[in-house]
């Protein structure tokens, strides 16, 4: 099956990026811990050519507004109550009309289509506050890659007013899951980050699946592959040829797969003789090293950003606790000593935080902490959260939930204050969700 995920590689014929002069005043400091919304005016980006154009740009521009809203960073004001109409992306605003209704910050766009059936996308961020223009993006891309284009522009209205880069040009590999509680499909499926264009990856390969994670560096997905009369297997996945591969044949049940940085190795776990323990494998050659070796059962291990030292879930203490060993295994030492169990250890592309999923009295949450243990928070409390992941620049996570004892799992996202806490849609019940990087 053919599937990429390409970027606008091809299709970027110009990028331009101006950053604001020194005077700038408005930012979002999103190190702090409350932050209330910044107002924002979107206007529907001016649309050159016919009326098909004008619906593309009605589309593009919702998404971008949409993205922004979904960051919790940002207010977009209702259009309605726009004063001035702007009819060129290369003029001045009228500044004093968009101050009258509160706006911090102005996107000016406009979509013009080509004559070889690309469109070009042209944007401008302003500062209302200081009359400043703070960032300009322009580029040409096929009509059907609109919403990308959408994205990309939020991401650099994101990065003008944050510093940091966005997150909205990615996308999640989940578990789609259909048919009845006691006997589930579970395939592979691929969307946007914001949930739409869902496509299925593995439909009709004849296993179920779980725990699928991107690649940092190819167009690669590892996951565990269930059959029904053997033991669970570790594949690769080319998202863009569709081509699958095992890894090894093992004696044991191998599972929680995941990529090392640089994407040269898969981190993972394997049963022997009725135990697990933490191993590595070079993809280059298939060598195995053993990273763990105690009576506890060691699992779900996740490798810093930096690639030094390595994250994983380990019971002997007497109950699943996190601990972080040297990249090599060797230092092993445990982090969490809260109640209950913590599990699904998940290292942030900061490098900064571990996300986890700690249950306790019968509740489950999602929370973070430093990899010297320190600073525990809780973000997220149901009768099941489970499977945390980042986003690429290490400010959101997203996770699956069960709101209640037979309820199907869904999709959240969080950001690292815990405040802003929104569902991200499915076409049915989902779980397992793996963040892609950013897209090239």
């Amino acid at each position: 099956m053919q599937r990429a995920i390409t970027g606008l590689m091809a299709a970027l014929v110009a990028v331009a990026f101006a950053m604001a002069p020194a005077t700038a005043r408005v930012r979002i400091d999103i190190t702090q811990g409350n932050i209330e919304p910044m107002p924002i005016a979107v206007p529907t980006f001016i649309a050159g050519g016919d009326d098909a154009a004008r619906e593309l740009s009605r589309d593009l521009t919702a998404v971008i507004a949409a993205d922004l809203e979904r960051s919790g960073l940002f207010s977009v004001i209702n259009e309605r109550a726009y004063v001035e109409n702007l009819n060129s992306v290369n003029v001045r605003p009228r500044f004093p009309d968009w101050r009258i209704i509160n706006a911090q910050v102005l996107v000016v766009g406009e979509v013009v289509p080509e004559a070889d059936g690309r469109i070009s996308v042209a944007t401008r961020i302003w500062d209302v506050l200081s009359n400043e223009q703070l960032a300009a993006v322009s580029f040409k891309t096929p009509a059907d890659n609109w919403r990308r284009a959408a994205h990309k522009v939020a991401d650099k209205v994101y990065e003008a007013l944050t510093g940091e880069k966005g997150y909205f040009d990615t996308r999640v590999v989940f578990v789609h899951e259909t048919g009845p509680k006691d006997q589930r499909n579970k395939q592979l499926m691929i969307m946007d980050q914001d949930g739409a264009n869902p496509v299925p990856l593995t439909e009709g390969l004849g296993y179920d699946v779980l725990t699928p994670r991107f690649s940092p560096t190819q167009q690669l997905i590892t996951y565990m592959a269930l059959f029904e009369n053997r033991a669970g297997q570790v594949y690769l996945f080319n998202i863009e040829t569709g081509e699958q591969e095992q890894l090894g044949t093992f004696r044991g049940m191998t599972f929680a797969p995941r990529f090392s940085p640089d994407g040269s190795e898969v981190l993972m776990a394997i049963e022997r003789n009725g135990n697990s323990d933490v191993f590595r494998m070079r993809l280059s050659d298939r060598r195995i090293t053993r990273l763990t070796d105690n009576s506890g059962i060691d699992v779900s291990p996740t490798m810093s950003p930096d690639g030094d030292q390595i994250a994983f879930t380990s019971d002997r203490g007497g109950s699943p606790q996190i601990y972080v060993m040297n990249a090599d295994g060797t230092d092993q030492r445990r982090i969490t000593f809260g109640e209950g169990r913590y599990e699904t250890p998940v290292w942030s592309p900061r490098g900064d935080l571990i996300a986890f999923t700690r249950q306790y009295n019968g509740r489950f949450y999602i929370g973070v902490i430093r990899p010297d243990g320190k600073g525990e928070r809780l973000l997220t409390e149901s009768y099941l959260d489970e499977g945390p992941t980042w986003s690429p620049n290490g400010r959101v996570l997203m996770f699956f939930r069960e709101p209640s004892p037979g309820a199907g799992p869904s999709l959240w996202s969080v950001d690292l204050t815990g405040r802003n806490l929104r569902r991200v849609r499915t076409p049915a019940d989902a779980s397992d969700p793996a963040w892609s990087p950013l897209l090239p």
